[in-house]
């Protein structure tokens, strides 16, 4: 049995919308625990204090800490159980409202997702990534349902940090990169749906990002933020586990484990997909990649997305780092292997290290150890 998660159950989107969900929350449960960072808890509590107060109900909030841990999962149940809560609100980003969704599951409860920027899909999906006290990437967990209502304010959105959005651009529009290239072959009817509304969603976001970062809170900034929120979501529920990420996401994956890593979620997928792009093109020969790679750096050039490791705050990555990196996003259950070749070590660092080479570099198989060591001392 296929049981799709395609969209959560309710979706308010306005300029005020905490200001219009009163009723749709209340419907959902009357102890809601908040859940979120200390900084966009801060943002949104006189907002949401104000409607919550307004339906009667006995909220309580709880801040996350840095990541969606372990850790910080048991401090949430342990806080569901103090508070006696039987409903979940999830108040930030990607980590949050990850955190809020799970614990959720674990408990039994309704969830509430409120994003305080546009930087991922993750109050869309059914889906929580978990993460070591470090921040480093450890496994995620597929969820049985998307949330049972997503709250949309463009005013709260508004305010978060230009780069936040940049970073969700470079997040949604892997979603066709990785999506053509794991599932592009694919005859069955939902897949074929999701892959091609990833091709939609790279044009919308080639047409408009730029606009949009030049006038926030335009329409073209609505459209942009409803991307990369929403319809990047659209996209994993329509595909499934079967239309999931590839390289990109993996390289994400192993950068998290390096001490050295500063960037946020978006900003190194972003990267990862040159790097995937440089795969293809130096193992496979492939010309549509290169052409794509020099595409992206253009676009990249434009909004000010990371193309390179110093780019991500790794000037002074180690081969040893890069070495690390690379085995972790090749590990055995890796995404990396939905690519439709084998790819080994060597190459993926040789890729990490030549993300902006000319497009006719192709010539880099097999690998040259000293090529890799000279181009990280650059």
């Amino acid at each position: 049995m296929l049981c799709l998660s395609v969209a959560p159950a309710q979706v308010i989107r306005a300029p005020q919308a905490l200001e219009q969900a009163g009723n749709a929350i209340a419907r959902l449960g009357s102890r809601p625990l908040i859940v979120g960072g200390d900084r966009s808890l801060a943002a949104v509590q006189p907002r949401l204090k104000s409607v919550l107060e307004g339906q009667k109900l006995k909220f309580t909030q709880i801040s996350l800490g840095k990541d969606c841990s372990e850790a910080s999962l048991a401090a949430l149940k342990q806080a569901v159980a103090a508070h006696k809560a039987d409903l979940i609100i999830g108040v930030g980003g990607g980590k949050a409202l990850d955190a809020a969704k799970l614990v959720a599951y674990q408990c039994g409860l309704p969830v509430v997702t409120i994003p305080t920027s546009a930087a991922t899909c993750a109050a869309w999906t059914a889906l929580s990534n978990v993460y070591s006290e470090d921040g480093a990437f450890l496994y995620d967990v597929s969820l049985p349902h998307c949330p049972n209502l997503l709250i949309l304010d463009y005013d709260l959105v508004q305010t978060a940090p230009r780069y936040t959005l940049v970073a969700g651009i470079g997040d949604a529009i892997a979603k066709w990169y990785e999506a053509s290239v794991s599932s592009g072959h694919s005859e069955q009817t939902l897949i074929i749906a999701a892959v091609q509304q990833a091709r939609v969603l790279r044009d919308i976001l080639f047409q408009k990002s730029a606009a949009a970062l030049q006038e926030p809170g335009s329409a073209a900034w609505r459209e942009v933020v409803d991307a990369t929120v929403l319809l990047a979501g659209v996209i994993g529920g329509l595909g499934g586990a079967q239309c999931r990420t590839v390289a990109a996401h993996a390289v994400h994956n192993g950068l998290t484990h390096l001490p050295i890593h500063s960037s946020i979620h978006g900003e190194k997928v972003s990267y990862g997909i040159l790097v995937q792009l440089r795969l293809e093109e130096m193992v496979q020969g492939n010309q549509l990649a290169a052409t794509a790679r020099q595409q992206l750096l253009k676009f990249y050039t434009e909004i000010g997305l990371p193309q390179t490791l110093a780019d991500l705050g790794m000037a002074d990555i180690t081969i040893s780092q890069l070495q690390q990196a690379a085995e972790i996003a090749l590990n055995p259950k890796s995404d990396i292997h939905r690519l439709p070749f084998k790819v080994v070590t060597e190459q993926l660092m040789a890729a990490m290290v030549s993300t902006t080479a000319p497009a006719n570099s192709s010539n880099l198989n097999p690998i040259n150890t000293n090529l890799v060591s000279e181009e990280v001392a650059q």
